[in-house]
């Protein structure tokens, strides 16, 4: 599915040629604290995103999936600088935000889409000018501003004449989508981090958007980093796929790869949840069962272990390195998949063993 960029795109923009991943994501972590309770309480923190790392190619849709309060929103408003990280680093294109490519022109070729339309759009802004909005920021002339505007509400599928003086309220949410994802291309970006940005959709809407979304990303070159529930939709629109639980990767790997033989048992159990269309391949028992546990105090080891139908006293005190399958197209933090690992499944698997060298699997904090 990972198309080529367009040739318009490949200008001087592009630092490290195609071999080069457009964004780097290492060891990135956000605690957000909690105040005690009482005058004596403790506080703590929530671990939003603890140490993911990951890396998104350039031309590729990366899928990122997982249950609510994963950490999938956290890791997207990081990568904007929406809300700032507490340790890790952010490399686009071979240069370290902040430090060597400043936020500002960053921020110019990584753009997103939220969940929520309407929220999303300032009220009181025509639709005309909240595209241009940010081209004038950043300098471009009111008249270019404009035009610009109008030749992308164009190319989202809504007549300029009609819809570029009207207000938010004045639109469906298909068309407010519409108007966000022309406005967020407004800047010309190279990246465009989409969070649940068709899930508020009808169907019918839904499809109409994704196949707008496939159109643009092959005219304009575009990233596209997807975050979505719906993994149907998901594996539609994917090249690779990043599952996240409680904050960590669990798995990561080729979408296709990933949705025939998931390596991660958190993974086969989300796949187990999609609604199959033929009767015979009814789901009889629940694949996953309770709720994830509290953000704020994991459990030791490998977070999905109390969930886990593999799970051994093992698990329980050796944090999984990220290892790759017998197949080579996905890696999975599981130790069933590690050799010597001191699980009982992981000699039965046919994975590469651990290099001798490298350093141990890290024991789990209490």
């Amino acid at each position: 599915m990972m198309t080529a960029p367009h040739p318009s795109i490949l200008d001087e923009r592009d630092r490290g040629g195609p071999a080069q991943s457009l964004l780097s994501v290492n060891a990135l972590v956000k605690h957000f604290p909690v105040k005690g309770s009482g005058f004596f309480g403790r506080g703590g923190v929530v671990r939003a995103v603890d140490g993911v790392s990951f890396e998104i190619r350039k031309g590729e849709t990366l899928g990122v999936v997982g249950e609510s309060g994963c950490g999938k929103s956290t890791t997207a408003r990081l990568l904007m600088h929406l809300i700032q990280p507490d340790r890790g680093e952010i490399i686009f294109d071979g240069e370290k935000v902040g430090i060597d490519l400043p936020l500002s022109e960053y921020r110019r070729q990584v753009q997103m889409v939220f969940q929520d339309s309407y929220a999303s759009l300032n009220p009181r802004l025509t639709i005309e000018d909240s595209i241009t909005f940010g081209p004038r920021i950043h300098g471009m002339a009111e008249t270019a501003a404009r035009a610009k505007a109008h030749d992308l509400l164009a190319r989202v599928g809504l007549d300029p004449s009609r819809f570029a003086g009207r207000y938010p309220h004045e639109l469906s949410g298909g068309q407010r989508q519409r108007v966000n994802i022309a406005r967020a291309l407004a800047l010309d970006p190279r990246l465009l981090i989409l969070d649940e940005a068709v899930s508020a959709l009808d169907k019918s809407v839904e499809a109409q958007v994704l196949n707008l979304l496939q159109d643009l990303k092959a005219d304009f070159g575009l990233t596209y980093m997807f975050i979505s529930h719906d993994l149907n939709v998901v594996r539609f629109m994917v090249d690779r796929v990043m599952v996240m639980y409680l904050g960590t990767v669990a798995e990561l790997g080729d979408g296709e790869a990933v949705f025939a033989a998931p390596s991660h048992p958190y993974t086969a159990a989300l796949l187990a949840s999609m609604p199959k269309m033929d009767p015979a391949e009814r789901t009889i028992e629940a694949p996953l069962t309770g709720d994830p546990p509290n953000p704020i105090n994991p459990p030791s080891g490998c977070r999905f272990h109390p969930r886990c139908k593999l799970a051994e006293p093992v698990c329980a005190s050796i944090l999984p390195p990220l290892t790759p399958s017998a197949a080579g197209t996905s890696q999975a933090a599981c130790l069933a998949l590690v050799p010597q690992s001191g699980h009982s499944h992981a000699d039965r698997l046919a994975m590469p063993p651990l290099d001798p060298e490298s350093e141990p699997m890290p024991e789990a904090s209490a």
